[in-house]
């Protein structure tokens, strides 16, 4: 394949897209400036002889090595090729040292002079991949409190109950709320409510510091605190804290027999073993909440299941 068409060279070269062309075999026919200038800024060897080089060949050899882009793209071209698929796409990552960055890959066949050849561009997705993942982080943040919201919670659950689950390991649910928050909004006003919630969330999120951990708000005037690899006697003393963490808030109290504003907690360990879901943590630490409530508040009752 020749393309000596100055104008269509000046075209192609001109595009941001890193392009390549291949014949039936995966052979490279063609690459533009933006593919030359990608490889030379991302390679640690001198600029090849693209002409001598079979671009299914790479693919193969990558995914030989554990690469799935590289298996997922042969699979692609090869549909194409085949003429199992018009065309083919994918988004994958492609990060470097210094950045992160996503590329999308499209394979669409052309026919010259009886020969067939195959169009594949690569084009940069960066921008767009970073605004969605900021959209998504989003939409699984409290917009009050700027802690894990409940969709969060539910799916942080149950990966890490899985986890736990696999290596044999507890898992620790505290169920936190806060007492008496109705009548806190009935005598000072809803917006000095929602601005008791900013502080105890701010509060709360310090005892959820590892991988494993989770600070989140529950629904309402409700708090959730998941501790991953805990034993109950290690989750008791932090969730104590937290206790007391509330309490130094100061936050002025509805109940005239209290200064400062409680919480009552149900807490709750599990030894997961294949055979109970992660839905009798929550109903345990649920019933749990409902005792200390019931015995007077401002308390945490705790059981190892």
């Amino acid at each position: 394949m020749h393309l000596n068409n100055t104008l269509l060279s000046s075209i192609l070269n001109a595009l941001p897209e890193n392009i390549v062309v291949i014949d039936q075999t995966g052979l490279i026919q063609y690459v533009n400036q933006s593919w030359q200038d990608f490889s030379c800024a991302n390679a640690n060897t001198s600029e090849p002889d693209w002409l001598k080089i079979n671009y299914l060949e790479q693919c193969d050899r990558s995914a030989k090595k554990g690469d799935t882009f590289g298996e997922h793209a042969a699979q692609g071209i090869r549909l194409v090729i085949n003429k199992i698929q018009e065309n083919f796409y994918l988004e994958y990552p492609c990060h470097s040292p210094a950045e992160k960055r996503w590329f999308m890959m499209r394979v669409s066949p052309v026919k010259v002079a009886n020969n067939h050849y195959y169009v594949i561009s690569h084009n940069n997705i960066t921008e767009r991949k970073i605004a969605e993942e900021k959209v998504e982080q989003l939409s699984r943040m409290d917009g009050l409190t700027n802690i894990h919201n409940r969709r969060s919670f539910d799916e942080f659950l149950h990966s890490e109950w899985l986890r736990c689950t696999r290596l044999k390991m507890p898992i620790t649910l505290a169920i936190i709320d806060i007492d008496y928050f109705k009548q806190l909004n009935d005598n000072f006003g809803h917006q000095f409510g929602d601005l008791c919630l900013i502080k105890i969330a701010e509060s709360l999120k310090e005892f959820a510091r590892r991988p494993g951990d989770m600070c989140a708000r529950y629904g309402g005037e409700e708090f959730a605190i998941i501790l991953g690899d805990t034993e109950l006697e290690d989750a008791f003393s932090i969730i104590e804290r937290a206790l007391d963490a509330i309490h130094q808030l100061e936050i002025p109290s509805p109940n005239d027999t209290k200064v400062a504003i409680t919480a009552s907690i149900g807490l709750v360990t599990f030894h997961p073993d294949g055979k109970s879901e992660e839905q009798a943590l929550i109903t345990s630490a649920d019933e749990l909440l409902y005792q200390a409530k019931k015995s007077g508040r401002d308390r945490i009752i705790s059981q190892n299941l």
